[in-house]
């Protein structure tokens, strides 16, 4: 494809965007038309925008890249993603959550807690968690965008990076909710049409079928580096060895952490208070699943098939010759595909990138401005709300900006990972106590709160060896890089350990000060 032809796309394409922004800022009135969309949007928008902000480049960049390195068995993530992180979702997590969003006049999820827990202190914390800690999975995803623009069109990754970053502010500060889910619609068509084609067009490329493709892939087991056969890498088209490195890995950090943590994501969560019954989220639930499998499954798929490609042109597996797995997808896109589906391949990543990047920056600008600073001053007037939650999103996204130059290679898939797990373990306990428990109380869910911050992060710092060797906090004060030296312990991934001890502390201090119940208020 010839540079004006891929001008003229992108530049279509980014039009596009500035109109639905453009429509989403003429409909924002008032405060909660920029938080909830006014609480009247369409079940359809509602679901793909859903669907869009759940699958990122992480999940396209990271994790394609890491079915390429680990094999089929990330698919089950997938298969946890349609059945947690939507029909569960959606069902179970979805309908009481509009209802009770509705009933409390709740326009972000600090505010969904907060108000039902009449606890200034647990909106505030919740907020702040968000502020603090969401920086790095948008970061991450931030870095995907960028990694696949600078793999595929050469373009340098500062200059990608920036103006990147300057598109996403301006129709997310400008357009608030409604912006962002017309965006996202359209983004999560082209993300759906581009991840059908892929599927298609590789089997096409490698001259095979599904099964023979399958078949071929499970009898180059033997390929498998011996590094890798250590950690317990048995081929691709298997679960890794049990009690191995590479299946806690595998299975506790990304499929469970990811699996699990959707449930509890603000982002996420605050998308079924935006449509006005529970038949219009019933609607979104069949696409939210179609979307997802076909997304989702297919680049994981194609992940771990691409080493077939790669033996086939240049002799060795994915890994041998990308070690960052993060650069896998764009350089298998760019040596496996048309040239012209390079650049609509590229508008796949833009649109997974910032449909997530949107709803992450709007998060924790709602928190800042919403949450945090309207709690403390005690200004809840609509335009002043609106207008500091702006600058939250602007302050959030500069913060984002920076941390993306910090993040090391192939931490696409485990930044999101981290993120998601630490949203398990500190929010799901109080946000599913309170959608079903009578009896759990104000004290219950604060101390679960703040139990299930102090494990997460305590374990990243000291316990999972990943995460505190790289930090160093461990070693600068006890010497060594993670106080468990016993194999397979600080193989563990954090939510393991933390999730458990939140749920045990929302119940314990609960029945506790059962006197002071929520429903007995």
């Amino acid at each position: 494809m010839n540079s004006f032809v891929l001008g003229l796309v992108v530049m279509v394409y980014f039009l596009s965007l500035a109109f639905l922004g453009w429509l989403g800022y003429k409909k924002t009135k008032s405060a909660d038309d920029y938080l909830v969309g006014g609480r009247k949007m369409n079940p359809y928008v509602m679901a793909l925008s859903y669907g869009a902000t759940f699958i990122s480049a992480s999940a396209i960049v990271g994790f394609g890249g890491v079915s390429a390195a680990y094999g089929m068995g990330i698919q089950w993530l997938c298969m946890l993603n349609m059945l947690i992180g939507v029909v569960v979702a959606f069902i179970c997590f979805g309908r009481p959550t509009r209802r009770l969003g509705a009933k409390l006049n709740a326009g972000s999820f600090p505010q969904l807690l907060g108000y039902f827990y009449k606890s200034k202190g647990i909106q505030i914390f919740i907020a702040a968690v968000i502020f603090l800690g969401m920086p790095l999975y948008a970061a991450a995803v931030l870095k995907g965008g960028a990694v696949f623009i600078e793999q595929i069109f050469r373009i340098d990754y500062d200059v990608a990076l920036l103006v990147f970053t300057l598109i996403i502010a301006a129709y997310v500060i400008a357009g608030g909710m409604k912006g962002v889910m017309y965006t996202d619609a359209l983004q999560a068509v082209i993300m759906f049409i581009c991840m059908l084609f892929l599927l298609f067009w590789f089997y096409r490329t490698l001259g095979m079928g599904f099964s023979e493709a399958n078949v071929a892939l499970t009898n180059i087991a033997d390929k498998v580096p011996d590094s890798l056969r250590e950690q317990g890498h048995l081929g691709w088209t298997v679960m890794p060895a049990f009690n191995s490195p590479r299946w806690y890995i595998l299975v506790t950090s990304l499929i469970l952490g990811v699996g699990i943590g959707c449930l509890a994501q603000p982002q996420l969560v605050v998308r079924f208070m935006t449509v006005d019954s529970t038949k219009q989220l019933n609607r979104g639930v069949l696409i939210g699943c179609v979307f997802l499998i076909v997304t989702v499954g297919a680049i994981y798929h194609v992940g771990a098939l691409s080493n077939l490609f790669f033996l086939k042109t240049e002799g060795k597996i994915a890994t041998e010759i990308l070690p960052d797995i993060d650069k896998i997808i764009p350089y298998f896109i760019s040596k496996s595909m048309p040239e012209w589906f390079s650049a609509v391949f590229m508008l796949c990543i833009l649109s997974a990138s910032m449909s997530t990047l949107s709803s992450q920056f709007h998060t924790m600008g709602a928190a800042a401005g919403a949450d945090i600073y309207s709690r403390l001053t005690s200004h809840r007037g609509a335009k002043n709300t609106t207008s500091i939650t702006r600058l939250g999103v602007l302050f959030s996204i500069l913060v984002s900006y920076i941390v993306c130059y910090t993040l090391s290679s192939s931490i696409i898939a485990r930044a999101t990972s981290i993120f998601m797990g630490v949203c398990a373990s500190t929010f799901l306990p109080a946000y599913f106590c309170a959608l079903y428990w009578k009896k759990v109380t104000k004290v219950g869910a604060m101390a679960s709160l703040c139990v299930g911050t102090t494990a997460s992060l305590f374990a990243l710092m000291f316990l999972h060896k990943s995460e505190s060797a790289t930090l160093g906090i461990c070693n600068s004060i006890f010497g060594v890089d993670c106080l468990f030296q016993t194999y397979p312990f600080y193989m563990i991934d954090p939510i393991l350990m933390a999730f458990p001890l939140t749920c045990v502390t929302i119940v314990v201090f609960s029945l506790l000060t059962r006197d002071r119940s929520i429903s007995g208020k």
